[in-house]
């Protein structure tokens, strides 16, 4: 199944009730689960974010933009964020094994729908817009809804991609599109002077030049009386939310102002957050792997035997995490596994030949070494980031062997996987020609995945060994086990 997260925007912060019924149109779709709602009542606005199977997962947010179009009405709205429709902007979010383009499509099937069942004009954005404007939602939205109902049906330029070429009276127009994870992060300043934080969000927003990846505005929150600088942060490894903190602090000082809080609207990841405590817990040797609800979820996951699809969704992830090296492992068990089975049909139980079942034996513990190399491949790259962060931070001979260290170990995990894979494939091609000939298919199958294990494990080395001789690491024998092994298969 492709699953996605949708992140609705509603322009309705202060009525409860209404909301409740917004959200709870969609609440009930089976395969869909609200995971969190956030509403702000001086941005009068509400924040949904839901998860699902595709299909699913539209009709759950339809019934919520249907509810919407009957609960709000734009004429008598006011508040802080700036807003063109009562479901203001629905961007899908593509998860596991799911792409950019799955979420394209979806995006566009619900766009479809609003403008034809509801008839409110609709806006693709992001990354399903058609026109290039459009990829910024500012474009999009500009004018908000007062504007854009003068200029929709008049100016060709603001034409919508669904729906009727006027505005709905009430409930305006929508932007909908397919974006990958954003970061909404809010910053309070401890001063009411909204014009201090509009000169903050000019100064460190993207399109005036500030920090890449960041969209910005300057808020006044009259409940609280205090001026907010609020935050897209559009890829949050671009820029962290620790580096946007520092950049909105550092310049209230110049205003000289402080800042009084922060807050994540919505949803977050959790690197996201380990990266700002990083930073300001100056862990620069600090290995993620020992947070011990990671180490709880890897020995949930590996005692309940993780599946084929659930770990191809993490390699699919926009995560460094299990990488190439990884699946090169994977490939290998696989390989090994197809052998085993080829072996287990061939061989004579009444009278085993010893040659096979040897192979079989060597063949079912490299399968099991194998796995084990799915996860060191990973903990080795992330022992080599964990330590360029310390040798960056605080450089030094001590630093400098930690780092040396950490890039041996990233050469020698995916070597030791090259070395397995040569050598079971080896093995079974020794035996091949006493395996029956109604599994030749698995066995050409099982030996081409461990040329691509090798193969792609090599890669992987030769990486490490030019950084090695970045750091002035003798190479040599590495090289030419590399060029051994490399002719071997």
């Amino acid at each position: 199944m492709s699953w996605f997260e949708c992140v609705p925007n509603f322009s309705e912060g202060r009525d409860a009730a209404k909301l409740d019924r917004i959200v709870g149109a969609g609440r009930d779709v089976s395969g869909v689960t609200v995971l969190d709602v956030e509403r702000n009542a001086d941005h009068n606005r509400a924040v949904v974010s839901l998860a699902g199977e595709g299909d699913a997962l539209l009709e759950a947010v339809f019934r919520m933009v249907r509810s919407a179009t009957q609960e709000i009405d734009l004429t008598h709205h006011t508040g802080e964020h700036p807003r063109m429709g009562a479901t203001d902007v629905v961007p899908f979010v593509p998860l596991g094994t799911s792409t950019m383009a799955d979420a394209v499509r979806l995006a566009e099937r619900l766009a479809e729908r609003i403008g034809r069942e509801l008839s409110v004009p609709v806006f693709l954005y992001a990354a399903a817009a058609r026109r290039p404007e459009r990829a910024d939602l500012a474009k999009v939205r500009e004018g908000q809804f007062e504007g854009l109902r003068e200029a929709i049906g008049r100016d060709p330029a603001r034409a919508p991609d669904f729906g009727p070429d006027h505005i709905h009276p009430t409930a305006g127009a929508v932007a909908v599109g397919a974006r990958p994870v954003l970061i909404a992060y809010n910053v309070y300043l401890t001063t009411p002077d909204v014009t201090i934080a509009k000169k903050i969000a000019k100064t460190v927003r993207a399109r005036d030049g500030g920090l890449p990846e960041v969209k910005a505005l300057g808020f006044d929150i009259a409940e609280r009386h205090r001026a907010q600088v609020s935050m897209n942060l559009t890829d949050y490894r671009v820029t962290p939310v620790h580096r946007a903190f520092e950049a909105v602090r550092r310049e209230a000082q110049r205003y000289g102002v402080g800042v009084e809080e922060s807050e994540v609207v919505g949803l977050v990841p959790e690197d996201a957050l380990f990266d700002a405590a990083e930073y300001f817990l100056q862990l620069h040797a600090f290995d993620r792997a020992a947070v011990l609800e990671r180490k709880v979820r890897a020995a949930t996951s590996e005692a309940a035997g993780e599946s084929l699809a659930s770990f191809t969704a993490r390699i699919a992830a926009r995560t460094p995490t299990p990488g190439g090296g990884s699946a090169a492992a994977a490939a290998g068990a696989m390989a090994a596994a197809l052998g085993e089975m080829v072996l287990a049909y061939s061989v004579d139980t009444a009278r085993p030949d010893p040659g096979l079942t040897t192979v079989a034996n060597a063949l079912a513990e490299g399968r099991a070494r194998f796995l084990q190399l799915v996860t060191e491949d990973a903990t080795s790259y992330e022992a080599v980031r964990t330590a360029r962060r310390a040798r960056k931070a605080q450089p030094g001979p001590a630093a400098e062997a930690a780092y040396t260290t950490a890039l041996q170990g990233a050469a020698d995990v995916p070597l030791g996987t090259a070395r397995l894979a040569v050598h079971l494939a080896g093995q079974l091609s020794s035996v091949r020609e006493r395996t029956k000939a109604a599994l030749a298919s698995d066995a050409t199958t099982a030996l081409a995945l461990f040329r691509a294990a090798a193969e792609g494990a090599l890669a992987n080395v030769e990486i490490n060994l030019a950084d090695l001789r970045t750091a002035g690491v003798p190479t040599q024998p590495l090289e030419d086990e590399v060029a051994r092994l490399r002719a071997s298969g």
